[in-house]
């Protein structure tokens, strides 16, 4: 039986970030087998009875939301100097987590679950999920611009590669990139670009897996479905509970993400 510390749980339960469950517990608003318990890292295991502010905590059940993030929003719950962040964008009746970041000065689909588990597994390069982005850089691109790119390139000491880089538009002092990627270390599309001294104008998530940000307007979300996540590759538990429509039309797999603008 998987034993974590308490404030862990409570992320894993849903209820809250492990930083804000970790708030809760000091703060003595947390019983374990109807205990107060000030603990974060008290151990428990799944059958233990959890209770905030007095009322029984119970597994919710699964949602699995797309984003549309907007540029200038800070992906995280909070943050210390008051800065807006994605979940001004959000529902506010139950706490998902991204999967996942985009940088403040990124933009689109963006995924956000409460099933910790599907989350770990498709942020981790073990998964396969490939990420695809769109990218307007500040001069027109070429071919050897491209082939330096796919090959890898070593910034810092850390080698950053691409599954594959394509050109989508040259213009005459700009142009868009396309960017595939089986994992997504710190900026690591701006610091490939900016190793070759090429700027950043734009830089939008376009697909994961096979799942498109399609028509989705900025700042917009909807629900996902088993089944579309499933036909995009992005398949979950069979058996978990999903809240929403669960009879929408899966979405196709892409062969190329349409371009941004």
């Amino acid at each position: 039986m998987s034993r974590f510390g308490l404030a862990r749980r409570l992320s894993k339960l849903g209820v809250c970030s492990r930083t804000e469950a970790a708030r809760l517990i000091v703060a003595g608003r947390v019983a374990v087998d109807g205990k107060r318990c000030t603990d974060p890292e008290f151990p428990t295991h799944a059958g233990v009875r959890l209770q905030v502010d007095g009322r029984d905590v119970v597994a919710p059940a699964y949602r699995y939301l797309a984003l549309n993030k907007p540029r200038g929003l800070l992906t995280t719950a909070s943050d210390e100097q008051g800065r807006d962040t994605i979940y001004s964008c959000l529902p506010t009746d139950a706490w998902l987590a991204p999967v996942g970041r985009l940088d403040k000065a990124s933009e689109g689909l963006l995924l956000l679950t409460n099933d910790t588990g599907w989350s770990a597994w498709i942020a981790s390069p073990a998964s396969g999920v490939r990420k695809t982005y769109h990218v307007k850089i500040d001069r027109a691109p070429d071919s050897a611009m491209v082939e330096s790119l796919r090959e890898g390139l070593t910034v810092d000491g850390e080698t950053l590669a691409a599954v594959d880089v394509s050109i989508l538009r040259a213009e005459a002092r700009s142009g868009w990139l396309q960017f595939v990627l089986d994992e997504g270390r710190n900026r690591h599309i701006r610091r490939m670009l900016a190793a070759l001294d090429i700027g950043v104008l734009r830089l939008v998530r376009v697909a994961i897996g096979g799942l498109l940000l399609g028509d989705l307007a900025k700042g917009q979300w909807r629900e996902l479905t088993l089944a579309e996540l499933a036909a995009c590759g992005l398949a979950v538990n069979p058996d978990a509970p999903i809240v929403g429509n669960a009879k929408g039309t899966p979405s196709a797999a892409p062969r190329r993400a349409p371009v941004a603008h």
